[in-house]
């Protein structure tokens, strides 16, 4: 499961992160949680980014994320695409 973003916040650091299943997928997307999340969120990132799966994250958490994935984008679908070609996928960390 390669991290791709590590989103770092006063209170969480969230973990944006590829399966190695996802190389099956066609449609980009990030699955998303942070310590000790045991369902995490997956968000679609084209043709939008919308949220496909709500995980176990409350409803504020969510939006909190698809913000993060839409300020975001471009660099993940960068990403996205290294990690279907067999590249290796560096980790973004961004604190604020």
């Amino acid at each position: 499961m390669p991290k791709v973003l590590l989103y770092t916040t006063a209170k969480i650091v969230w973990t944006f992160l590829f399966y190695g299943t996802d190389v099956n997928e066609n449609r980009a997307h990030v699955h998303v949680g942070k310590k000790d999340t045991q369902d995490f969120a997956k968000i679609w990132l084209e043709p939008k980014v919308e949220l496909a799966k709500k995980g176990d994250l409350t409803d504020a958490q969510l939006k909190q994320l698809l913000e993060i994935a839409e300020e975001n984008k471009c660099k993940l679908l960068k990403q996205w695409q290294v990690f279907k070609n067999g590249g290796n996928v560096r980790i973004i960390k961004i604190n604020k």
